[in-house]
């Protein structure tokens, strides 16, 4: 006889494989890069999307200094791993600090052209912005949800990252859903790594999210991804990749995380619905979960359009903002031709997401 927990996983698995698009023939490879802040939330769960995914293979997390610093994201991220029984995974440290923009240049940046919604990393938590618990990069504070008990690869982001793709040649997918820093460093280590890839799937970047949101309203061309570390995304955005699929502030904020999805998960008694019953309480976009999801079912995007974008990377008030262009107005220089997703099946993507995050682990 079959046990319940078999029996629970093999109905998950039929309402996922019923779902048109979503094949399980063969596992596709993936190289997560990511700003780990947690515990839970945003970025732990956009990585468990691929980490659940039964027809995927993720090689390896790389981490980034983004929402928070990466030494603490490195802890999160490890424990994570263990909560929901999937430490077969390597996480790899990155870059801690961007190519050029710095904590400090950004003090004075937002005293000459005024303050920035979210500074991530860079927050400073005495004068409301930022995580609130701002610290120094250097500093690993104590971890609600315990310290991890696996520890991260003795190697560099940039190199594990050219290392798999070239063991994988035209394999492997780059999910980078944090700034672009460790993207740009493994482009500036291997001239051929972008080409040597399936492609990158990367959140980034806003157009005309033409809603209320303050961090948007006044000033649409913002995203923190970019806006973190402008010149890295400027160099991902121009190299060769074989296909770059783009999840912005524009189509994000339509999916939010509900209390009704939360529930619906927590009612499930797996390790990663469990996780995120505790530790994802914040009911806020998922913007890297549907980049993900995305990626795995690319019928859950209804509409996109064929962009050419940079990154602004003047020293000015634009500074870190989107550059965007249509075939018939795009500067004479070398830019990629970006699909830019526009609009989403949000029953189908919330079907398939919920349904992910109650599975058991698999390895």
């Amino acid at each position: 006889m079959p046990s319940r927990l078999a029996s629970r996983r093999w109905r998950l698995l039929s309402l996922l494989c019923a779902l048109p698009g979503v094949a399980f023939t063969q596992q596709r490879m993936v190289l997560i890069d990511q700003d780990g802040s947690g515990p839970g939330g945003s970025n732990q769960m956009a990585m468990m999307v691929l980490l659940q995914a039964p027809q995927v293979k993720v090689l390896g997390i790389t981490m980034v200094s983004g929402n928070a610093w990466e030494p603490e994201e490195v802890q999160h991220t490890l424990r994570m791993l263990e909560l929901i029984q999937r430490a077969d995974v390597p996480v790899v440290p990155g870059a801690i600090y961007p190519l050029v923009r710095t904590q400090r240049e950004t003090a004075l940046y937002t005293g000459l052209y005024g303050k920035v919604g979210w500074l991530g990393a860079f927050g400073d938590h005495r004068a409301g912005t930022g995580s609130a618990d701002a610290h120094p990069a250097e500093v690993v504070p104590p971890l609600p949800e315990g310290a991890p008990t696996i520890r991260p690869l003795d190697e560099d982001a940039a190199h594990f990252l050219v290392r798999q793709v070239r063991e994988h040649p035209h394999q492997v997918t780059i999910y980078a859903a944090g700034p672009l820093t460790n993207i740009a460093l493994a482009l500036a280590i291997d001239p051929h790594f972008a080409e040597l890839t399936q492609g990158i799937v990367i959140m980034g970047g806003s157009l005309n999210p033409g809603q209320a949101d303050p961090e948007f309203a006044l000033n649409p061309h913002h995203e923190f991804n970019f806006w973190f570390d402008p010149e890295a995304a400027h160099i991902t955005l121009r190299a060769h990749w074989p296909r770059i699929d783009l999840t912005d502030v524009d189509i994000s904020i339509k999916a939010s995380f509900t209390q009704a999805m939360l529930g619906e998960i927590a009612a499930a008694k797996t390790p990663a619905a469990q996780y995120i019953a505790r530790w994802s309480q914040e009911k806020y976009y998922l913007w890297d979960e549907l980049a993900a999801a995305a990626w795995l079912d690319p019928k859950i995007i209804t509409a996109e359009r064929l962009l050419y974008l940079d990154v602004d990377i003047a020293h000015t008030a634009s500074y870190g903002d989107t550059l965007a262009w249509t075939s018939a107005t795009r500067p004479d220089l070398d830019l990629q031709q970006v699909h830019v997703q526009d609009d989403l099946d949000l029953p189908r993507f919330t079907r398939e997401f919920v349904a992910l995050m109650q599975l058991p682990p698999h390895k």
